[in-house]
C-alpha cells in the first residue's frame, strides 16, 4: 500500500515537471520515503542559484547603471525634439508621431524577450539589446546628415529600431532577478535599479540640456550613444563569461527551439483573475508614465518659455531616485514587520498610480512655474513606487516565468503608450491646452489601481499544488 502511494506521487512529481514547471521546484522521493515539504523542496532548489550578498551589491550597481543609460538613449528624443521640430521643420501631429513611434517597436519584443531571460538568462539579453540599441543612439545623427529629405521617415524607423531593442530590457531584467534575489530583498533591489530610469532621465536631462544649448541636438545623441557602449564593454569585460555569452547566442541562431519542460503554462496563468489585474495595473502605470515622459518637456519649454531647459529636465527625476530607493526599503520593511504582501503591493499602488495621478491633475491647472516643477516632480517621484507594487508583484504570482508575464503586462503598458503619446499630441493640437493631457493620465491611472485593489493577490499561480498563502 505504502509503494502503491509512492508511485502515485511520482507521477503527480512527473505530471507537474511535464506541464507546469515543477521541476525547479519538486522532485521524485525514493520509494518508501515521506515527500518533502514544498517550501522547504523550493528552498533547498533555488538557494543555489541566488547571487551572494558581494555578487548582488556589484550586479545592481551595473543594472542601475545599465538602467539609467537605457533612459538617457530613450529619452535623447524627448529631450531634442523641440530644436528638432525647428531644425526640419516639424508640428506638433509630426512630433506625437515621432516621439509614439518608439513605442510602436517597444511592444513587439516584450513577450519574447522575457521568455528569452527566462530561457537562457536575463544577463545576456540584456547585454544583447544594450549594444543594438547603443551603435543606434551614436549613429543616428551620421545618418541624418547625409539623408537629403525624409527625416522624418528615417527618424521614425530609427526610433521603432530603438523601441524594439529596448523592449527587451524590463521583461529581461524581471526575469534575471526573480531567479536570482532572494524574495524579501527583490523590492528593494527592483526598486534601486528601477531608479535608473530616474537617474537616467535626470543625467540626459542635465548634461543633455547642457549639450543641447552649448554643441545642439547630435551632440545628445553622441553622449547617450558613447556611454552604452562604454557601459556594454564592462559588462561584457568582468560580469559575463565569454563561454555562457557564446552558448547563448548560439541557442538565438538555433531559432528558439523550446523543450517541452520550458513551455509556458498559458491557460493556467491566464485563468487567474490577479494575473489580469497586475497586467492591467502595468498597462495604466506603463502608459501614464509614458505620457509624462514624452510630453513633460514640451509643457515646460512652451508654457514657461524663459524657463531654463536643465531645471525641468532634472529636478522631477532627481527627486524621483531617493523616492524610488525608499519605495524599496518601506516595502521590504513592512513584509518583515509581519504585513501581508499583498496588503503591501496594494499600499504601494495607492501612493504609485493614486496619489500621483492627483499631483498630474494640479500640474494642468496651475500657471506659477515653481508650482509645476513640485507638481512634476510629485507626480514622477510617487510613480516609483510602482516598482515596489506591480512590478514585483509579477514576480509574487509567476518566478518561474516573470520574464515572459512582465513581457505581456509591459507589451500592453507600450500599446497604450503608443495610443496615450499619440492622442496626448491630438489633444493638445486640437484643444490647445495641456489640462487635458493631465486629465488623461489622471483617468488611465485610477482605472488601473482600482483595479489592481479588487483583484489583486500575491499567491502563486505558476503551479497548481502547495500554494503559498502571502
Amino acid at each position: 500500500m505504502a509503494s502503491g502511494h509512492c508511485k502515485l506521487g511520482a507521477a503527480q512529481v512527473h505530471h507537474h515537471c511535464h506541464h507546469q514547471h515543477q521541476h525547479q521546484l519538486l522532485f521524485q522521493p525514493p520509494l518508501g520515503s515521506k515527500a518533502p515539504c514544498p517550501e522547504k523542496m523550493k528552498r533547498d532548489v533555488s538557494a543555489e542559484t541566488y547571487w551572494s550578498r558581494p555578487e548582488s551589491q556589484i550586479w545592481t550597481v551595473m543594472l542601475l547603471l545599465g538602467t539609467c543609460l537605457l533612459y538617457c538613449a530613450r529619452v535623447t528624443m524627448p529631450i531634442c525634439a523641440v530644436s528638432m521640430n525647428e531644425y526640419f521643420g516639424w508640428n506638433k501631429k509630426q512630433s506625437g508621431i515621432l516621439l509614439s513611434s518608439f513605442f510602436w517597436g517597444y511592444c513587439l519584443t516584450q513577450i519574447i524577450g522575457g521568455h528569452l531571460g527566462d530561457r537562457i538568462g536575463g544577463d545576456k539579453i540584456i547585454l544583447i539589446s544594450a549594444s543594438a540599441w547603443g551603435f543606434i543612439t551614436a549613429i543616428t545623427p551620421l545618418l541624418l546628415s547625409h539623408i537629403s529629405s525624409a527625416h522624418l521617415v528615417f527618424m521614425t524607423f530609427s526610433r521603432i529600431l530603438m523601441g524594439l531593442f529596448q523592449g527587451v530590457y524590463f521583461p529581461a531584467l524581471t526575469s534575471l532577478l526573480s531567479q536570482k534575489v532572494r524574495e524579501n530583498e527583490r523590492a528593494f533591489t527592483y526598486s534601486t535599479v528601477g531608479a535608473g530610469s530616474q537617474f537616467g532621465t535626470l543625467v540626459i536631462g542635465g548634461a543633455g540640456s547642457l549639450l543641447l544649448d552649448w554643441y545642439g541636438w547630435q551632440s545628445v545623441f553622441y553622449f547617450s550613444g558613447a556611454l552604452t557602449l562604454i557601459w556594454v564593454y564592462f559588462m561584457y569585460r568582468y560580469l559575463l563569461r565569454e563561454k555562457e555569452l557564446v552558448i547563448s547566442l548560439g541557442i538565438l541562431a538555433k531559432g528558439f527551439s523550446i523543450s517541452k519542460q520550458k513551455k509556458v503554462p498559458w491557460r493556467q496563468l491566464f485563468r487567474r483573475p490577479p494575473v489580469w489585474a497586475v497586467i492591467f495595473a502595468q498597462l495604466s502605470s506603463a502608459s501614464s508614465f509614458f505620457i509624462l515622459l514624452s510630453w513633460l518637456p514640451t509643457f515646460f519649454k512652451e508654457t514657461f518659455p524663459n524657463s531654463k531647459g536643465w531645471v525641468f529636465n532634472v529636478v522631477p527625476w532627481l527627486i524621483a531616485i531617493p523616492t524610488s530607493v525608499f519605495s524599496g526599503f518601506l516595502s521590504d520593511h513592512l513584509i518583515s514587520q509581519g504585513y501581508r504582501t499583498i496588503t503591501v503591493r496594494k499600499l504601494m499602488q495607492v501612493m504609485g498610480l493614486g496619489l500621483s495621478s492627483v499631483f498630474a491633475l494640479f500640474l494642468g491647472h496651475t500657471r506659477s512655474f515653481c508650482k509645476s516643477i513640485i507638481f512634476a516632480s510629485a507626480s514622477i517621484g510617487l510613480q516609483t513606487f510602482n516598482h515596489s507594487g506591480i512590478s514585483v508583484n509579477i514576480q509574487d504570482l509567476a518566478p518561474s516565468c516573470a520574464g515572459f508575464l512582465f513581457g505581456v503586462a509591459n507589451t500592453a503598458g507600450a500599446l497604450a503608450g503608443v495610443i496615450g503619446v499619440c492622442l496626448g499630441g491630438y489633444l493638445i493640437e486640437t484643444t490647445g491646452s495641456w489640462t487635458s493631457v493631465f486629465n488623461l493620465v489622471a483617468i488611465i491611472s485610477n482605472l488601473g489601481l482600482c483595479m489592481f485593489l479588487v483583484f489583486g493577490e500575491a499567491q502563486r499561480v505558476d503551479f497548481s499544488s502547495a500554494y503559498e498563502d502571502l
